[in-house]
């Protein structure tokens, strides 16, 4: 084995991005790492001045110059185009030849600061620095907090939905799958809180005691059930349908500010809750009736003032035949009672 193919097989266990420079200034072997970046055939045989920059401590011209640098800090750079920043120290060989050319020098190179951009570019291992190179420890720590930090994620990913799942089933009614109570109480107060004009609809099925009764719970659940898919079916995507008691249920519809345009919702939801429910073996029927509001804007009306005017226009409804609607306007907030006589006066006179 001749002495630059001895020294090459030493340097690249011990320093895997080694460039050997014979004494022309051209590159005689490079090592394994520096290979992954510049394949052999590129770098061996190559002026190693025509390959690499020295930045600092400052320009090189020659082998004689790059030799005079011996023991100093390097910065260099590749010139082919690659925006690559390196590290280097030179060191001469011994004059007697028995370790390589007479003359010639070894460059130790390294990634320095931009080690993470090599290893990702160019899908570097730790097998591909020297052993002693402290780079391989910081891989595994970076290695070990990325894991770390993308099982983080997937463990907030699974929380955040954990979360919303809770929530969401804190806001729905299990047995039909609408809003709950509680739900349409939150949905009602923002629309009060935006201040947006809206019709409220409380619907009430009839004669569904007579089916819970008669044909059992399972049958009750069923047209419970099928009552709320096609109420659903029947609004906006955007609408509200909530069930607030047993058979009954709340509707929320933004935007609808018409007397007509309400009775006409509830008029539908109606029609569409009077179809047969079937089981496959017997058929159910149920009606519904219908109260209804409109809260408008410059009416600023309380939750508590629209459902009791909604309640009613409900009692309404059953009381005169069922299986039929009755909206109402919402009453006007009083004014404010006047203060001092004047205002005992006002409340003699409407006595």
């Amino acid at each position: 084995m001749s002495a630059v193919a001895a020294l090459g097989a030493i340097l690249a266990r011990l320093c895997p991005m080694f460039v050997l420079v014979g004494p022309s200034g051209h590159v005689l072997a490079s090592g394994p790492t520096l290979a992954r970046i510049l394949a052999p055939r590129e770098i061996e045989g190559a002026p190693f001045l025509e390959m690499f920059e020295v930045l600092r401590p400052g320009p090189v011209d020659d082998m004689a110059g790059l030799a005079a640098l011996e023991g100093a800090r390097l910065r260099l750079r590749l010139r082919a185009g690659r925006p690559l920043a390196l590290k280097g120290m030179v060191c001469r060989l011994s004059g007697d030849g028995s370790l390589g050319p007479a003359g010639g020098v070894v460059v130790n190179l390294s990634f320095g600061i931009s080690v993470l951009e090599a290893v990702r570019e160019y899908s570097l291992t730790g097998a591909d620095f020297a052993v002693t190179d402290p780079t391989t420890e910081m891989l595994y720590l970076l290695e070990a907090k990325s894991v770390a930090m993308e099982e983080s994620r997937r463990l907030n990913r699974r929380l955040e939905g954990a979360r919303r799942a809770a929530q969401e089933q804190a806001l729905t009614d299990p047995l039909t799958g609408l809003r709950n109570r509680r739900a349409f109480d939150l949905a009602l107060a923002g629309l009060l809180h935006a201040g947006n004009a809206f019709a409220l609809l409380h619907l009430d099925l009839d004669f569904f005691k007579q089916v819970n009764d008669t044909h059992g719970h399972a049958a009750g659940d069923l047209v419970l059930r099928v009552a709320a898919q096609r109420m659903r079916a029947a609004v906006r995507e955007d609408d509200i349908v909530a069930r607030v008691g047993g058979d009954e249920f709340a509707l929320l519809l933004p935007g609808v500010n018409d007397m007509a345009a309400s009775r006409l919702i509830a008029q539908r939801l109606i029609s569409t809750i009077e179809e047969p429910v079937s089981d496959g073996a017997r058929s159910y029927r149920v009606s519904a009736s219908v109260g209804g509001t409109l809260n408008r804007q410059r009416e600023r009306n309380s939750a508590e003032a629209l459902l009791a005017v909604a309640d009613r226009a409900l009692y309404t409804a059953k009381e005169t035949g069922r299986g039929r609607s009755v909206v109402e306007t919402a009453p006007r907030p009083a004014p404010p009672a006047p203060s001092g006589h004047d205002g005992q006066g006002a409340a003699m006179r409407s006595r």
